[in-house]
């Protein structure tokens, strides 16, 4: 029995293999296939390199560009690519080209990363910079048209990518949400998930003993390098994350594509590869495991929570998530995954053909990956406002059975337009608006519980006021009851208590 610990190859001793044309590299797929029908201690004596791969929306992606001098030459203060915005907080013509900037003309559906797309694949992009002009750079304007060859440099650096693991999502509310996951239809309508699983880089060496500072990498289609961890890094939860750099010019926009969520915003989908030198049985027992040993939490999107705080559904492997329906319950929801798996798959193979043919060598990391750390959140010192604190709490309500003229008798003498339906507990059952009572005489209506909306909107006292404005605005709706969580009415907000008491964005209470 071969101890976990004991070295079997080093990444030099590979290296040589590598150039030596006898290097043994499998498939992370094609090592699951040996272990399970050979075992893992005759796996690892014989498979030097493990190839993985991923290909998914990686929003934290962008490419840092060197546009030159023009002549007069001018000091770009602000910068527009096919009117996406470039960051400019840089030198007179560097800028950052973020994946998810947003066109200024064609919104949300084009944005930084499909300019990435364009340049990689040789497009001509307009490039358009304002200035306001200096001694040594007099130029206040300038238009042109350049394409990734007119560039000096063009190097793409992401400061988030290749996550370890990635929470799948879906939708306890009743209506469809718009988000980074994708559409999420209403009432468990489905589950959307991201991540290669047992194809996945950071899966199969979850201790990092391989995978460090300067490992070389696929990306995008050419050779890049980690340069650190990844923003939002939290290895001791399991969500290890990536900085990788590599030059732009030698990508390909194959592994490469722009990219727009519906209703939420542009992205760029990243193909990354990663071999795993097998330097030991335990890095050989993780690269060999397969989508039902990783799991991931299924969250409820419907919560409007940090990420971590939305509620847990369920916990599932991505084998159950790559099966296309997942039981939550006693209901099947079906399941879909904003990655390729087909593009990671092929990744895959592309990295195992250039090391088997000597173009691509091992590199030892220079320092490993942080093991210790856990993502922190940004905690709100100073005091926000909530709907306790606007709402009103002196609420004027109805009986399902009440008659209308009644009721509009009471909006009338109150001065109100919301009207509250409780049943006998007191636990809220519908709402009742001064449209719904006009429509009502109009069609001879006589019960409140003939007319009342039942599916009421609502909103809870310690909610922040800006995410119940976006949710009346969302529903056209001008109020709101605070309910507690026996579902029994403290309070009501209209948009009338929200402009008294907040103006021009100030609070004044």
């Amino acid at each position: 029995m071969i101890d976990e610990e004991e070295n079997l190859r080093t990444i030099s001793e590979i290296n040589e293999k590598i150039k030596r044309g006898d290097v043994v590299v499998l498939t992370a797929e094609e090592m699951i296939k040996l272990v399970e029908s050979s075992g893992l201690e005759v796996a690892a004596k014989e498979v030097d390199v493990v190839t993985t791969g991923t290909f998914g929306a990686m929003c934290s992606s962008g490419v840092f560009l060197n546009f030159g001098h023009s002549d007069p030459p001018i000091k770009m203060t602000r910068c527009w690519l096919n009117d996406v915005p470039v960051y400019k907080g840089l030198a007179a013509v560097d800028g950052y080209l973020g994946a998810s900037s947003i066109s200024e003309t064609r919104g949300i559906e084009y944005g930084g990363g499909h300019v990435i797309e364009d340049l990689v694949s040789g497009k001509e992009v307009v490039l358009r910079a304002e200035s306001y002009g200096t001694d040594c750079y007099p130029r206040r304007h300038i238009e042109t048209v350049i394409t990734i060859d007119d560039l000096n440099q063009a190097v793409l650096v992401n400061p988030r990518n290749c996550y370890q693991r990635y929470d799948a999502a879906t939708n306890s509310s009743d209506r469809v949400l718009y988000t980074y996951m994708g559409t999420l239809l209403p009432n468990y309508g489905n589950v959307t998930f991201s991540g290669a699983g047992q194809l996945n880089p950071l899966c199969k060496d979850p201790n990092y003993e391989t995978i460090g500072f300067g490992t070389r990498i696929f990306l995008g289609g050419g050779i890049g390098y980690i340069v650190g961890e990844g923003t939002q890094h939290s290895p001791e939860s399991g969500y290890g994350t990536l900085m990788v750099k590599g030059d732009l010019k030698q990508m390909s926009s194959r592994y490469l594509r722009g990219a727009s969520f519906h209703r939420y915003g542009p992205t760029l989908y990243v193909g990354i590869g990663i071999p795993i030198p097998i330097i030991n049985i335990r890095v050989a027992k993780s690269a060999a495991m397969k989508d039902d040993e990783i799991f991931v939490n299924i969250r409820d999107f419907a919560v409007p929570s940090r990420p971590d705080l939305r509620p847990v559904v369920k916990r599932v492997s991505y084998a159950e998530l790559r099966s296309g329906k997942v039981y939550l319950g006693d209901k099947s929801v079906p399941s879909s995954s904003l990655s390729s798996y087909k593009m990671a798959r092929e990744i895959s193979e592309v990295l195992k053909k250039w090391i088997s043919e000597g173009m691509f060598l091992l590199t030892e990391p220079l320092e490993p990956l942080p093991r210790k750390g856990r993502l922190k959140p940004l905690e709100i010192k100073r005091r926000e406002l909530k709907v306790g604190d606007i709402m009103s709490r002196n609420v004027i309500m109805a009986k399902p059975t009440d008659d209308v003229k009644s009721a509009a008798a009471k909006i009338i003498e109150k001065g109100i337009d919301h009207l509250p339906v409780i049943d006998d507990e007191g636990k809220l059952i519908g709402i009742v608006t001064s449209w719904d009572l006009a429509k009502a005489i109009a069609y001879n209506k006589s019960r409140l519980e003939e007319i009342m909306t039942r599916k009421v909107i609502t909103a809870f006292e310690n909610e922040s006021i800006d995410v119940v404005v976006r949710r009346m605005a969302q529903h056209n709706i001008s109020g709101v009851p605070v309910v507690d969580r026996m579902n029994r009415v403290i309070g009501i907000l209209t948009t009338d208590d929200i402009s008294r008491k907040i103006v021009g964005g100030r609070n004044v209470i």
